[in-house]
């Protein structure tokens, strides 16, 4: 379902199943879309009220302060589509349901239940994550750098041999007797087209075995090696990959022009992005002592929920 402009209902539902809020989010949220117009022509609309910082308190709940930081972390966790609520709508109804939160979790305390493994082990879990995540995304922003793309898209592309790309297609059969008989009948004069869509057993057998252009490393090892080694306008012997046997109509082949960096630095970034992740954890993985025990768990202890549920 597409969300193009979400409603007060949608975004009780949203919070409801994201944070775990009950029926008084929904009420909160629709008593500040009622109330909302009247508040921002008494205030002014997109006027601040006093200066403020991450600080500065939200509500006093039993004692407890509530801070600004902690409403923006909780609106920042929100789908993008959500972003566009009208301010008063998501202020009123985030708070509430900090409120309740709170005096849920200090209910929750208050009862012991954050000693019950399975709590005690979900908040261990959620804060190492989070610890990660954070640690992790601010070592990639260190090096996923404009100078990095930069530097990664002159290796790829400026710097390089242009790339040659071949237009070609093929029919795909499950074995070489198959294809070795189709080939006769190509060079018989049979269309190599008609015959893809007669016989051939992937996707491209539709379009009449057509691949559009590709360049090698698109391509198995085997394909690729059989199809740049041809001449535009020939059919080859039957090639065997991991996929069958394969007839290759080779098209045409010509030099893939260099992209401009605005169109590829986004994949660009993508790979910088995976690289440094990898490097990261690569590092601090062999700066520590990691030990595990001899001979290990079994792989079923995975499953062992009711061990959790026992120890409650």
């Amino acid at each position: 379902m597409k969300l193009t402009a979400p409603t007060v209902p949608m975004l009780a539902l949203l919070l409801t199943l994201s944070f775990g809020a009950g029926a008084a989010l929904a009420q909160s949220t629709t008593e500040s879309s009622e109330s909302g117009a009247s508040a921002e022509a008494e205030s002014g609309e997109g006027e601040t009220a006093g200066a403020f910082t991450i600080r500065s308190p939200l509500a006093i709940v039993d004692g407890v302060p509530m801070e600004l930081g902690e409403l923006v972390a909780l609106r920042r966790e929100l789908p993008d589509q959500y972003q566009q609520m009208p301010d008063q709508v998501l202020y009123e109804a985030l708070i509430d349901q900090m409120i309740d939160q709170m005096l849920l979790a200090e209910a929750g305390r208050k009862a012991g239940l954050d000693q019950r493994p399975a709590v005690a082990y979900n908040l261990l879990n959620q804060t190492r994550a989070i610890l990660a995540d954070a640690y992790l995304r601010s070592r990639i922003a260190e090096r996923a750098t404009p100078e990095a793309v930069e530097a990664l898209y002159q290796e790829r592309y400026a710097n390089s041999e242009p790339a040659i790309e071949v237009r070609a297609g093929h029919i795909l059969v499950d074995s070489q007797e198959k294809a070795a008989d189709l080939k006769a009948q190509i060079d018989g004069g049979a269309d190599f087209a008609e015959l893809a869509k007669e016989h051939g057993t992937d996707g491209t057998a539709q379009r009449g075995g057509d691949l559009g252009w590709f360049v090698k490393s698109d391509m198995v090892p085997e394909f690729a090696n059989a199809a740049f080694a041809m001449e535009p306008g020939t059919i080859s012997d039957p090639v065997q990959t991991a996929f069958g046997w394969h007839l290759i109509k080779l098209d045409e082949s010509r030099e893939r022009a260099t992209p401009p960096l605005e169109e590829v630095q986004d994949e660009l970034l993508g790979e910088v992005i995976q690289k440094s992740q990898e490097e990261i954890l690569a590092e601090i993985r062999a700066s520590a002592e990691i030990v595990k025990p001899e001979p290990p768990l079994p792989a079923q202890a995975i499953r062992a929920d009711d061990m959790l549920d026992a120890a409650e």
